[in-house]
């Protein structure tokens, strides 16, 4: 009998949670893409790094989607049957709340371990590859991409370039305009159309100018040298971004451990709670969930969705007393959880009591056999 009580409350709990964390996802990630879109359209980004920058985004997303996503399957799934019914005859086949416990921890037990190699390394690895991958798009698009109309400068702040038209993805450029300086002298550039020709991965290539002009000279001065071109080659070459610091989002799991900074302790506290909150959530859901059958399904979900965002803010401002060094690294953000924990306690003690709660756990191993 527990066997198929397992594997139906499994498959509710599993279907839902799927249901749940695809329309999550979609709505965090649609959000993410349209800011994304803006920045292209902007300027700010290549329109080659949306999607990539897309994908790293969600495994961020997704750490933050799967202990709630699950939290509120349990709710529905157990909802579901309190509603029906069903509840009430696996409480008389002698399923008390260890057997109904038994699969949920077992699904939120994987998901756990799968959290905690997402949070502890391939969530680090994601930000800062989108780091590395935001920087050198920034960096190549003062050089990468020219928009009609609009003056663009270069990346030392000494000169800047103007296209009326722009064509082929940016490589062609019609009726350009370039001015730079160089110590004292300045030097104008016009010419009737160009073609950007990129040969390395950071912008570096050559310009070619058409049908133009370059005047040379010193202002002031009436020795202004005119040279006419039927073509004109400028070099491109780019200097190398900045380096910039990971944040600790971005910063390897040991690397936390070794700084050990305020900042860096809380992240790594943060990284650990993932995996330990995808288990409490669920521990919590189960004494939560119960409703009576004129409730309905969704009865107890207000205060489940209640719960959860008095939980998370808990969260964040432990964590911002961590970082600020207000608090001990001891209590960190533990103090969250173990309410968490205590909360769920004091709920299955309300309704079932210790020894109520013992007595069906050797009613569920008594019908197992």
């Amino acid at each position: 009998m527990l066997r198929i009580v397992d594997r139906y409350l499994a498959r509710e709990t599993l279907l839902t949670w799927i249901a749940v964390t695809v329309i999550l996802m979609l709505i965090l990630l649609s959000t993410r893409f349209a800011l994304l879109l803006g920045d292209a359209a902007a300027g700010r980004l290549p329109r080659d790094t949306v999607f990539a920058l897309l994908g790293l985004a969600s495994v961020s997303y997704f750490i933050v989607v799967v202990p709630v996503a699950l939290f509120l399957a349990v709710m529905l799934a157990l909802g579901r049957l309190y509603r029906d019914s069903e509840m009430t005859t696996f409480m008389a086949c002698g399923v008390g709340p260890m057997g109904i416990y038994r699969p949920l921890l077992v699904i939120a037990a994987v998901l756990a371990v799968v959290m905690a190699l997402l949070s502890l390394q391939v969530a680090p690895w994601a930000a800062r590859t989108s780091d590395i991958i935001r920087t050198y798009a920034q960096h190549n698009a003062q050089v990468g991409s020219f928009e009609s109309g609009s003056f663009k400068q270069d990346q030392r702040g000494r000169g800047v370039l103007y296209a009326a038209g722009v064509s082929g993805g940016g490589r062609e450029l019609r009726d350009v305009f370039m001015a730079g300086a160089n110590d004292a002298r300045q030097d104008v550039v016009t010419a009737a159309s160009g073609t950007r020709k990129i040969t390395g991965p950071q912008g570096e290539g050559t310009l070619v100018l058409h049908d133009g002009y370059r005047y040379d000279g010193e202002p002031g001065q009436a020795d202004f040298r005119i040279v006419q071109f039927a073509q004109y080659s400028i070099r491109l070459s780019p200097t190398a971004p900045a380096a910039v610091p990971p944040s600790y989002s971005a910063m390897p799991t040991y690397a936390l451990l070794r700084e050990a900074s305020p900042g860096a302790l809380s992240e790594f506290q943060w990284r650990v709670s993932v995996p330990l909150s995808t288990l409490l959530l669920v521990f919590l859901a189960v004494p939560l969930a119960r409703t009576s059958p004129r409730q309905g399904r969704y009865g107890r979900l207000f205060i489940a969705i209640l719960a959860y965002v008095i939980y998370s803010n808990l969260l964040g401002v432990a964590r911002a007393w961590l970082q600020k060094d207000l608090v001990p690294a001891a209590i960190g953000i533990w103090w969250v959880l173990a309410l968490l924990l205590v909360a769920a306690l004091a709920l299955l003690y309300r309704q079932y009591g210790w020894r109520g709660l013992w007595f069906r756990a050797a009613g569920d191993a008594h019908a197992g056999h």
